[in-house]
């Protein structure tokens, strides 16, 4: 799938989700319809439009609705009681009991810890709409989600590096420096977390401490055009010999 039919789909699934929790079902379920004709695999969307079908009385579609979310996410316990729900609302009692059982089961048998893979696959999310926040100025909302992505994998140093770049550009230099410090310990080869740890001790005055850094990216990749160009500004201009002093 393309990157824009991607971000497009979100797109869609956002504002569906938005229209939803606001109670706007007939806009919700524009959004959601379309985003599922892009073939867009969100169980949450399929259960929310199961839940609007179910409030229209259409109740084998709500059905259908539930069954794909849990198809999606067989752990998803709330799309297996809205299952029970519909499926008893339809004379289907037998059924509904099984399908109680058996999410029940599953919420026993649910792992209490999260795979790694699932963990790292939510932070980058959180990450992402941290970006989104930093990117129109809305800080406390990036450096809120930045920290939810750490809480879930604290040796994430990109996402560590784009907190400490965010503390930075709200103001908030110490709090900037204590976390790319941070970085350097955990990651000494970054050199992304280094240049920025630098560019906020130049922020704090510490001119000295900001040129080690940038050099000791330097002895690492002598090629780091970041780090040169920093580096450089600090350094004064080479004196033309064959100018007079004044």
């Amino acid at each position: 799938m393309a990157e824009a039919d991607a971000d497009h789909l979100r797109m869609l699934v956002a504002r569906g989700r938005a229209h939803y929790a606001a109670g706007e079902y007939t806009e919700a379920v524009a959004c959601l319809t379309e985003a599922l004709r892009g073939k867009a695999a969100y169980a949450d969307v399929y259960d929310m439009l199961g839940v609007i079908y179910h409030q229209e009385g259409r109740l084998a579609e709500a059905e259908e609705m539930f069954r794909t979310a849990l198809d999606l996410n067989p752990a998803y316990t709330e799309a297996a009681l809205n299952l029970v729900v519909t499926c008893n609302d339809q004379g289907k009692y037998a059924e509904a009991r099984a399908i109680y059982a058996g999410a029940m089961a599953a919420v026993s048998r649910a792992p209490r810890e999260m795979d790694p893979f699932v963990k790292g696959k939510i932070a980058n999310m959180h990450a992402e709409i941290g970006s989104t926040y930093r990117a129109v100025g809305v800080f406390d909302e990036a450096v809120r989600e930045y920290q939810r992505a750490l809480a879930l994998c604290p040796s994430f140093a990109d996402v560590r590096t784009e907190l400490g770049k965010t503390f930075r550009e709200s103001g908030d230099v110490p709090s900037s420096i204590r976390e790319l410090e941070l970085v350097r310990a955990e990651h000494p080869r970054y050199a992304p977390g280094r240049i920025h740890l630098a560019l906020s001790y130049h922020a704090a005055g510490r001119r000295d401490d900001a040129a080690a850094e940038w050099r000791a990216v330097l002895e690492g990749d002598p090629n780091n055009k970041s780090a040169r160009m920093y580096l450089a500004m600090l350094e004064p201009p080479p004196v033309d010999p064959g100018q007079s002093p004044k």
